[in-house]
């Protein structure tokens, strides 16, 4: 009988004896029948059965390989001459020999589909040869890993050679060498990660990326090779990775090609190089550490690689670079082996102490010394440890105790895939799981396994740490943030989870398009490392938000509309307080939020150091319009120059709200000394420019009353501005003495629809103030202007109650100054005036009653119409001055409602029912204008997505819940309510 030199037949080792141990009696006869059944057809089976008989250790192996791993028990008993094949010699040679018969499959299959069943064929051969090699301890890691890689190279290449001269028999290329389809064709297949670096792993997918020279001469008869190579890289995928009743080759995985989510999958050489000198990466600089040509066009390949090696090895980095380098692959925490460590579901590559931080801790020194140090420009994990120790980076004790941790990890890695040709690196987490693995690794006992397993990792653990002990912890939550590379880390995940949001895929997923530069403000490599460096900080911001994904969305879409330049992320990183104001907005402010969305310029008014300080005062704020507008050439420049100065200030007094640098008073207060200021100053652009046409009146005067909120100084985010334009001029004047001469008050009329246009046409950087001209004498049926006699005339002996109530809040904002103190003047003389207080208090109650049939608060927190809220305490003062219910010492013309209350008369409203008044309307302005800054519309509490929003309110009014600040509201608005029926009825 022929000796077989396999050494399971020729040595026996500790490893194969427990692999033994777990097989029984069984499985050994069912490897005996299945061999019978072969050996009447073959001679090499009934020497196996031989050798097998006569050497009971190497049955016994056998026996508890096949109950320890079901995958291996099929590739062999399914068809038991995958078993002949591997034993009959040495497991190299067998390798050796799968590997070149695969090679050649493409010349010698007769089809596609012949192909695809050989090549299947082959891999269970491969993986049932080294799966028992492995086992029993006749091939270490490095010599089973590069198998399995030289394997896949020749897998690659058998179908990258058929599908090229498939192309070539369809006419759509011209190949050089029918005997060498590759040869010269232009195609590139590099091969990345572990399977560049020849460390593939037993259940691995083969991570490749394709180009192709556009200008190859074996595309002289193709008119459009991005899609004949991207068809030709899905059918490459499917020719490998489709499952067929015999099983698959290799799962193909595209997707470390260049922004993979927006480009084919085959890329053109001149289209690669410009995207990675633009926008490449420090993760994929990683990447193609370890790339290699493993098919197709080798000569191109090599050429690519040699073009390519300038972006990979940076001779100089700056300290970003270096950050983003280690923010590759870090921990939050350098934990240091702290904490214990689960084996049970641990994760043997991506966990604490895997197999990840020691690539990691090899290829993040190799990026930052590999531009000036070429000794280190290696491929291999191990190979590179042996290179740093050797130019002094780490020390002898490092380079060996993180290689023999690195292949012991990798050897289990391989038991756990090797179980049921899985590609997990995951433990099991049931207890005969784990004993599998055990065993399989060699081990007697499930605690011999894991105490050697646990030194490993925190061994790993101390060194990985170590490396980075000097970087700034990112964030104090602990965890994994990883967003390199195209899969998600499992461990970002569980981060992401912890730290509150619900949609964490779409949080990785969105910030990996930031690292692609596909908004214009990540376009450069800095932007984009700056942004790594904060990016873990902003998450943990927005953690402390009530909806954490809301203010993610928010700030992506911010980030979307900012201009190129890496200036807004250095200013988040040095002022940690912005980003906080930043987080705020988008929670609890979506109103804001949108503003600066769209806006994103706005933001830079933040930055300005006058924005700590208190808000401006009326001639400082005059300054900065003036030094705007006197900057501006031309008209229209300098009414688009004042939106974007209305809403920068807009903006900048909402943010001082929320914040709490202002109060809600202060608020009311700089929002209208912001209308103030541009009513007078947009009134002289649009006068200036209106006179250059129409010259000016004789004796010409005009004043600008401003009502309602404005009047009273209390002005929200949201409000309109309600005005009356008032003139007058000489008796004798007629028409206006300019180059088209107007008549007096088609003169005024045209100058207020100006200032209309001026002020609230919708542009492009939006409107300045929406101007509200419907409480002139006759409303809407009047003219837009009024002669001010006729005004007087009209107030003192036309008006109607609800008028005369509007003119108790009214005040000159703008005009002449000679007109305006008339205008004073006459309103004291008017104000003075007392009318019917039965048929004023009667008109009073009326009108409040049809408010709240007609125009019904949405809810309790509609703190203006609610029955018992605002207008009730506005129509009360108007109700004191207009029935003279007020005692002495009031100024000449009060506009304040406050003021007004205070000086109610006691015999009228006692100071009890002042103080109710006084503190409700402070309640209800807070929430007022709370409302107006932060939304749109009307705030309901039932509506999704609000949650900062109402936590803001409450902070604001003082409350612990929301329910407690409706509970306030109801009792509020009822005192008040009683209040105004004791006073009007």
């Amino acid at each position: 009988m022929v000796k077989i030199t396999n050494p399971l037949f020729q040595t026996d080792s500790d490893q194969a004896a427990v692999i033994a141990a777990s097989g029984d009696d069984d499985m050994q006869r069912t490897i005996i029948e299945a061999l019978n059944e072969l050996s009447s057809e073959e001679r090499q089976a009934g020497h196996l059965i031989g050798e097998l008989r006569n050497k009971d250790n190497a049955l016994a192996f056998l026996s508890g390989a096949f109950v320890l791993s079901p995958y291996l028990r099929d590739c062999a008993l399914i068809k038991p001459q995958n078993l002949v094949q591997v034993l009959g010699n040495s497991f190299d040679m067998a390798a050796g020999s799968i590997t070149g018969n695969a090679g050649v499959l493409w010349n010698t299959a007769g089809s596609q589909a012949e192909l695809m069943a050989g090549l299947r064929e082959a891999k269970r051969q491969m993986a049932l040869c080294l799966g028992l090699a492995d086992l029993g301890g006749w091939m270490n890691g490095a010599q089973i890993t590069r198998h399995l890689s030289l394997f896949a190279d020749a897998v690659l290449s058998a179908a990258v050679n058929h599908l090229l001269k498939a192309q070539h028999e369809a006419g759509r290329l011209v190949l050089a060498d029918l005997e060498n389809p590759s040869h010269g064709s232009g195609l590139i297949v590099l091969g990345m990660g572990k399977y560049g670096a020849y460390e593939l792993n037993y259940s691995s997918d083969i991570d490749i990326i394709l180009f192709f020279d556009d200008e190859s001469p074996v595309l002289s008869a193709c008119d459009d090779p991005a899609s004949l190579f991207a068809r030709l890289a899905k059918q490459l995928s499917r020719l490998l990775q489709e499952r067929t009743g015999d099983g698959y080759v290799f799962r193909v995985d595209l997707r470390l090609r260049p922004d993979p989510g927006s480009t084919p999958l085959a890329i053109p050489v001149e289209t690669a190089m410009n995207y990675y000198a633009a926008y490449g990466q420090n993760w994929e600089r990683a990447a193609f550490i370890k790339a290699r040509a493993v098919a197709g066009d080798f000569a191109a390949g090599e050429r690519f690689l040699r073009e390519l090696a300038p972006f990979v090895w940076r001779k100089y980095l700056d300290f970003a670079a270096i950050q983003d380098v280690h923010s590759i692959k870090r921990q939050i925490h350098a934990h240091k082996g702290h904490g214990e460590i689960a084996i049970k579901g641990h994760n043997i590559k991506l966990g604490r102490g895997g197999i990840r931080e020691i690539e990691f801790f090899v290829q993040t020194q190799q990026l930052i010394a590999g531009g000036r140090r070429e000794q280190l420009r290696v491929r291999g994990t191990v190979e590179g440890l042996e290179k740093l120790r050797d130019d002094g980076w780490i020390s002898a004790e490092a380079a060996e105790r993180l290689s023999v941790a690195y292949w012991f990890l990798r050897k289990v890695e391989h038991r756990i895939q090797m179980v049921a040709d899985e590609q997990s690196h995951v433990l099991p987490e049931d207890d005969e799981g784990l004993c599998r693995i055990a065993a399989m690794a060699g081990f007697k006992d499930v605690d011999a396994f894991t105490g050697a397993l646990v030194a490993t990792m925190r061994e790993v653990e101390h060194f990985y740490a170590e490396l980075f002990e000097q970087a700034p912890q990112l964030t104090g939550q602990g965890g994994n943030l990883v967003f390199t590379g195209e899969d998600e880390d499992p461990q970002t995940v569980e981060t992401l989870s912890r730290l509150g949001f619900q949609r964490p895929s779409q949080v990785i997923s969105s910030i990996k398009a930031w690292h692609y530069g596909r908004y214009p403000a990540v376009r450069s490599s800095q932007a984009r490392e700056m942004l790594t460096e904060i990016t873990p900080q902003l998450l943990e911001d927005f953690s402390t938000t009530g909806n954490p994904d809301q203010a993610f969305v928010g700030f992506d879409r911010f980030l979307q509309g900012l201009p190129a330049g890496i200036q807004f992320f250095g200013i988040l990183k040095a002022n940690p307080n912005l980003t906080r104001l930043l987080t705020l907005l988008l929670d609890a402010a979506p109103r804001l939020a949108d503003i600066i969305t769209r806006k994103p310029h706005i933001f830079d008014g933040l930055i300005d150091p006058t924005f700590s300080a208190d808000i401006p005062g009326p001639e400082e704020l005059k300054e900065r319009l003036s030094a705007v507008l006197a900057r501006s050439r031309g008209y229209e420049e300098k009414l688009d120059q004042a939106r974007l100065f209305a809403a920068e200030q807009r903006f900048l007094i909402g943010v001082r709200l929320i914040n709490r640098t202002i109060s809600p008073r202060r608020a009311g207060e700089a929002y209208t000394i912001l209308a103030e200021t541009l009513i007078n100053g947009i009134f002289d652009e649009v006068l200036g420019e209106f006179k250059l046409r129409h010259g000016e009146i004789p004796g010409g005067e005009i004043a600008i009353l401003g009502m309602g909120r404005l009047g009273s100084r209390d002005l929200t985010a949201g409000s309109d501005l309600d005005l009356i334009f008032l003139y007058r001029h000489d008796e004798a004047a007629e028409q206006s003495d300019g180059e088209k001469p107007l008549y007096a008050q088609q003169y005024y009329t045209r100058l207020v629809q100006r200032l209309i246009t001026a002020m609230s046409a919708p542009m492009a950087e939006g409107r300045i103030f929406e101007l509200d001209f419907r409480l002139r004498p006759s409303g809407n049926a009047g003219p837009l202007a009024t002669h001010f006699d006729a005004f007087c005339r009209y107030q003192a002996k036309e008006a109607w109650v609800w008028e005369r109530q509007a003119l108790v809040r009214a005040r000159p904002v703008a005009g002449d100054a000679g007109l305006a103190e008339a205008l004073r003047a006459k309103l004291a003389e008017l104000r003075k005036v007392r009318g019917d207080a039965t048929r004023i208090t009667r008109e009073i109650a009326e009108m409040r009653q049809t408010l709240d049939e007609e125009k019904p608060p949405e809810n309790t927190f509609d703190a203006k119409r609610a029955p018992g809220g605002l207008i009730d305490i506005e129509f009360i003062a108007q109700w004191l001055a207009l029935t003279g219910n007020l005692t002495e010492g009031l100024p000449q013309n009060p506009t304040s409602t406050i003021e007004l209350i205070d000086h109610a008369d006691p015999a009228i409203i006692d100071s009890d029912a002042v103080n109710t008044l006084k503190a409700a309307y402070g309640l209800y302005n807070t929430v007022l204008q709370i409302q107006r800054v932060c939304l749109r519309g009307g705030f309901d509490p039932q509506e999704e997505g609000l949650s900062g929003f109402k936590s803001l309110l409450c902070e604001q009014t003082g409350h612990p819940a929301l329910s407690a600040l409706e509970q306030e509201l109801e009792a509020v608005q009822g005192s008040v309510r009683d209040v105004f029926r004791r006073c009007v009825g």
